[in-house]
């Protein structure tokens, strides 16, 4: 049994001391090293030891400004404030919420990347709204 620390990454080498191979004539056992292999996760991309993802935002929320759910990578769920008029690609920091540091003290940040999200159906009222922001804009 290896015990595994929070925040490794590809690549990192385990010493297991005395779980190698027997030595000549009676000598103790050596060490054993594991190199680690982390597999990718289909929502986080880890970037040293930040983290990035991405969160849908409604376009009024993307114009207006808001309040928004960010999933992090435990489990919780951050509510993060994004700025009016935050564009599709702009990302929000996360301090503190990414990946364990390996010396123990710490962690990474999380950074949520905006995708806006354009609906493809309105209501009769949205369509109505949108028609006259439009009429707004051009005579802007």
């Amino acid at each position: 049994t290896v015990k595994i620390p929070p925040g490794v990454d590809s690549g990192t080498r385990l010493r297991v001391a005395g779980e190698g191979e027997r030595g000549e004539a009676g000598q103790a056992p050596g060490d054993l090293y594991v190199v680690l292999s982390v597999q990718e996760h289909a929502v986080y991309q880890r970037d040293g030891d930040d983290l990035h993802s991405e969160i849908e935002v409604p376009v009024v929320l993307a114009v207006l400004g808001g309040i928004a759910d960010v999933p992090l990578i435990d489990g919780e769920v951050e509510k993060v404030k994004l700025p009016a008029g935050i564009q599709p690609g702009e990302r929000v920091r996360i301090r503190g919420k990414g990946v364990p540091h390996l010396s123990g003290t710490g962690r990474g940040d999380q950074f949520a990347h905006v995708k806006v999200v354009v609906p493809k159906s309105l209501s009769s009222k949205e369509k109505t709204l949108y028609e006259e922001l439009a009429e707004l804009l051009k005579r802007a």
